[in-house]
């Protein structure tokens, strides 16, 4: 579900960032369910098309199954219907858009409604993944719509192409995977998800006093987020509908408070007893079989932190046997949120290029379109299509994608110039098209196996669809639009470099400082229904003394008891921290003259990850004893000072802007 990302260590000792990524594969077990889907769907859709006289719909239908077997990656079903629904819509939005703009716009007209497009689809992309997947689909349908001329209306083509996407969303939601046997197969990916959060807490506690420790507890982020996602799609009802679900659910929440033991005692730093691994264990065991939980031995209670895991097991035990729903603890984002995203620094800067690249990429091909460039092949889609995927920056660095694009084509192009050359019309290359699509799951996991099976499986409906074989003249148009790419890249933009990097930082940096004024008793902009512990108006009345001021041993702390919020907002911050590195590794592998302008970002995102770290520790400390020790004080202290170091390095607001005035002042209190 999480595979791990392999460099030969020589190649990565040796080679530049930038190449090295090029190089870089997956790996992890053969998703046999995704390849079955992929046999099931273009392929059989080619072939219904053909019986039925309709060919030209039957490639757009391709297509669109071709687009979203790449989408559909291991998870929930519920999960699956906005990942692979949304982009769909989008594609075939743009496809009605693209084909009513080519019929009836000139060159130059076209060019700049589709460079507008580009524009709106990048700043769309910003906002997250299915939103990047709706902005690709939506560019690819347009450039498919206006380039590819085919006999049908534009709404007729939608139709078509949503048939498509829906025929494989369907086998997603209709067919069962491997070892769904336990309780109700609609719900084991769901199950999967927070079985592998329990692991995720006994492997973390497993590496508690050794260096794997934070690794350990990047990979339980990655597993709540994974988890939240799965349990927090489209429903007809707003809460969970069965007793299998809310059961999930419970088990879900149930997971947050051991999850923050273990953080913290993780933080702490003190190797544990084997003894405290099992009743994790034991939970991920009855979560897969949908079984009780059975007797949990509970681990020694001899600190705040240990006390809190202990806590925490009975509760899972007693949420296990209820299996009441609960509140997934997620932070909806808002119209406005949304709108702040995508036309903020980061959004501004990668719809320029977005609509810069693919803006070009349409005059180029228009212009070789018009001056009869493409000889017998007068359909111009694949060059504007092939800067949409490569101006995705979510598919790797910039030079990598440009790498693995060219490779990719210039191999899939020579398989397909072999196998249309012996194949059989069209028997043959409706099954090669049915091969293609069931290795399109194993061959997502480097850029350029994808692209040469996307390549190939292109290429064959096309020629069913009437056109000849057209392998050299992809080739050259691939090329073309790597140079676009390239070029566009590194050209100046109005907009801040580095803006999306910087842009998501800032979202963890806010985050996380949201969650500390909560834990130390602060408001953070009306989420918390509390009153302020640290005293001043920002807050609410005094209860108590300077949390880091103060004896040796601690203040007394009356902090807010809606744990509840605390759990939402260490997801929030953990999860937008999470994004942030993503990005500020992709960013460090580009070329020099690209990477420079995050330079310093990946420092920023340490000290985050740590300072939340020590607000958890904080927070189950509190839980304990109402009082923080001179330690939890001390690192608070130190924590927000490189902090603020750190983000003036990077021209980032520092915390003391975030945080409630109360808060600010009895931080920086002598202690």
């Amino acid at each position: 579900m999480f595979p791990r990302p392999h460099i030969p260590a020589r190649a990565h000792a040796v080679l530049p960032p930038w190449l090295s990524h090029a190089l870089r594969t997956q790996r992890g077990p053969v998703p046999w369910s995704a390849v079955t889907r992929g046999a099931l769907s273009a392929g059989p859709l080619l072939l219904a098309a053909l019986l039925a006289g309709q060919i030209s719909l039957g490639v757009v239908a391709a297509i669109a199954a071709m687009l979203a077997g790449i989408n559909d990656r291991p998870g929930s079903r519920r999960a699956s219907v906005k990942r692979l629904g949304a982009p769909a819509f989008a594609g075939a939005a743009g496809l009605v858009v693209g084909t009513y703009g080519g019929d009836r716009l000139g060159a130059v007209a076209l060019t700049a409604v589709l460079t507008g497009l580009g524009l709106v689809a990048g700043g769309m992309s910003a906002i997250g993944p299915v939103a990047s997947a709706a902005g690709t689909q939506l560019l690819v349908g347009a450039a498919v719509g206006a380039g590819m001329p085919l006999p049908e209306a534009g709404w007729t083509r939608a139709l078509a192409y949503l048939a498509g996407a829906g025929w494989l969303l369907a086998l997603r939601l209709a067919l069962p995977t491997p070892g769904a046997l336990a309780g109700d197969f609609r719900f084991d990916g769901e199950r999967d998800a927070v079985a592998r959060v329990y692991d995720a807490v006994a492997e973390l506690l497993d590496t508690v006093g050794t260096g794997r420790a934070t690794e350990r507890r990047a990979a339980l982020t990655a597993a709540l987020d994974h988890a939240q996602d799965a349990l927090a799609g489209p429903r007809l009802r707003r809460r969970a509908g069965s007793a299998a679900e809310r059961r999930l659910h419970a088990q879900y929440a149930a997971a947050l408070p051991l999850a923050e033991a273990a953080t913290a005692l993780a933080w702490t730093g003190e190797p544990l007893s084997d003894r405290a691994l099992v009743g994790p264990r034991r939970l991920a065991d009855a979560v897969r079989r949908n079984a009780p939980t059975g007797p949990l031995p509970a681990p020694s209670r001899s600190a705040p932190a240990l006390r809190a895991l202990d806590d925490a097991l009975l509760h899972a035990a007693d949420a296990f046997d209820q299996g009441r729903g609960s509140d997934l603890h997620t932070r909806r984002r808002g119209a406005r949120d949304l709108l702040r995203t995508a036309f903020g620094a980061g959004g501004r800067e990668y719809g320029l290029r977005v609509a810069l690249s693919f803006g070009t990429a349409v005059a180029v091909a228009q212009a070789l379109y018009h001056s009869h460039g493409y000889g017998r092949h007068p359909h111009w889609y694949w060059l504007p299509a092939t800067a949409v995927f490569l101006v995705k920056p979510d598919l790797g660095p910039l030079v990598s994608r440009v790498l693995c694009r060219a490779a990719g084509t210039v191999l899939g192009a020579l398989l397909f110039a072999g196998f249309a050359a012996v194949l059989p019309r069209p028997e043959g290359l409706v099954a090669l098209v049915a091969v293609c699509g069931a290795l399109i799951p194993v061959a997502t996991r480097h850029f350029a196996a994808q692209t040469a099976v996307a390549t190939v499986l292109v290429l064959a409906l096309v020629m069913v669809g009437g056109e000849p074989q057209a392998s050299i003249s992809r080739i050259v148009e691939t090329l073309l639009a790597c140079a676009i790419v390239l070029i566009v890249g590194h050209l100046p933009m109005p907009a801040e470099r580095g803006g999306q990097v910087r842009a998501q930082l800032a979202t963890a940096a806010d985050a996380a400082y949201a969650y500390l004024a909560h834990v130390l008793g602060g408001s953070d902009d009306g989420l918390v229904p509390g009153t302020s512990v640290l005293g001043g108006s920002d807050g609410g009345s005094v209860l108590g003394t300077s949390v880091l001021g103060g004896s040796d041993d601690g203040s007394v702390l009356g902090g807010s008891d809606d744990r509840s919020v605390r759990w939402t907002l260490r997801r929030e911050a953990y999860r937008t921290l999470s994004e942030a590195r993503t990005a500020i590794a992709l960013a460090a592998h580009e070329l020099p003259a690209l990477a420079r302008h995050s330079k310093g970002t990946d420092e920023v995102a340490a000290v985050l990850e740590r300072l939340v770290d020590t607000t958890t520790a904080c927070a189950v400390h509190l839980d304990d004893t109402g009082r923080l020790t001179t330690r939890h004080r001390k690192r608070l202290t130190e924590l927000l000072g490189e902090l603020a170091a750190g983000s003036a390095r990077v021209g980032l607001p520092g915390p003391a802007p975030s945080l409630p005035s109360a808060t600010r002042a009895n931080l920086s209190a002598p202690g």
